[in-house]
């Protein structure tokens, strides 16, 4: 499958990709445990379908020392007890903030008030940008059609 766009090879997207990955970089240095941010990050592209993200974030997570079964559980988090409350409520956020066609309300009060029992007010700022991020992170590489999943390196984009 060839990618339908070259991003590197866009001035517009070279110039929009640079500020736009930034965001992505700042992130890393937030109050938001790196864990939990690369979690939520692989469970947004579970649920988008972002063949690329779903393989950076899984081996960005291993080689932050995750563990291969909590990774292999993601999909499944509710039903798994390997996560912390805490990690939970960033997941139900990340989901109903992901899923906001499929619910009439966007994200839920009851799961707002859960993550923010969990989360100071900058650490949830940096989960609903991250949120955000990944959503249209996940979006450019579905649109088009990026072939480059299973290629990734851990710590290629710093």
């Amino acid at each position: 499958m060839d990618a339908r766009l070259n991003f590197f090879a866009s001035p517009t997207a070279g110039k929009a990709a640079k500020q736009f990955m930034a965001v992505g970089r700042s992130l890393k240095h937030s109050e938001l445990p790196v864990l939990t941010q690369e979690l939520v990050a692989l469970r947004v592209s579970q649920i988008n379908g972002c063949a690329v993200c779903i393989d950076m974030h899984t081996k960005e997570a291993a080689a932050a020392d995750e563990t291969s079964v909590r990774l292999n559980l993601v999909a499944a988090w509710r039903e798994a007890t390997v996560f912390t409350e805490a990690e939970r409520a960033a997941l139900a956020l990340a989901e109903e903030g992901t899923r906001v066609a499929d619910a009439a309300g966007g994200v839920s009060d009851e799961v707002w008030a859960h993550a923010a029992k969990h989360y100071d007010d900058e650490q949830l700022t940096s989960l609903v940008i991250l949120i955000s991020f990944m959503n249209s992170v996940n979006r450019l590489n579905i649109i088009t059609r990026q072939p480059c999943a299973g290629d990734y390196k851990p710590g290629i984009f710093g």
